[in-house]
């Protein structure tokens, strides 16, 4: 006689139970959170995004007043910046009076040009300041270059009382040439051509 068979039923599963101290959110909640977190992606990608498009517009801005400096042709009647002083080393003394510049720059050297007429006294504080003196001035020796005269716009005529310099510096530093008009030594003409290679 076989034994009776025995049914196994199933084992039920109990079904889950929301927790009793949570309360469903109400629209008005979900709004305020939603908004919330729209207002922070907003703060987190506008913030970046305005910062770089300023940047950006100050970048094109001195990227244009850089182009304009540079096209400009020739000599420019004004004091170079206290940077490119100090870049160039040179030393323009206070008190200098028709000042000009102009800037010339490639991949393989920068110059600039400048002139300026001073005093007698300022022409001695450029010099010592340059890292030279009025003794090394070479009677009638004009140090700057053709080329470099042709770029400036500048003509050493005879007839007139030069002399000049030339300023070496260890690298990276640069090299200045300096030629002085003299003929009136109480306002001597300086002209100067300071090279870096960067």
């Amino acid at each position: 006689m076989t034994p009776p068979q025995q049914t196994v039923l199933p084992q039920q599963s109990t079904l889950p139970r929301p927790p009793q101290d949570k309360l469903p959110e109400d629209r008005r909640h979900m709004i305020r959170r939603r908004w919330l977190t729209a207002v922070i992606i907003v703060l987190l990608v506008g913030i970046p995004a305005g910062y770089l498009v300023i940047s950006a517009g100050q970048s094109r801005d001195s990227g244009r007043d850089k182009e304009r400096e540079s096209s400009a042709a020739g000599l420019q009647d004004n004091w170079p910046s206290l940077m490119k002083r100090r870049v160039f080393e040179i030393p323009i003394p206070s008190g200098a009076w028709g000042v000009a510049y102009y800037e010339t720059s490639n991949w393989k050297t920068s110059r600039l040009y400048v002139q300026f007429t001073t005093t007698a006294g300022g022409l001695d504080a450029f010099l010592a300041e340059s890292g030279t003196a009025r003794s090394a001035l070479a009677p009638g020796r004009i140090t700057v270059g053709e080329r470099d005269a042709d770029i400036a716009g500048w003509t050493f005529a005879p007839g007139v009382t030069w002399a000049g310099a030339v300023v070496t510096r260890e690298e990276p530093r640069p090299r200045t040439d300096i030629t002085v008009d003299l003929t009136d030594p109480a306002f001597p003409r300086v002209y100067a051509v300071s090279t870096t290679s960067p």
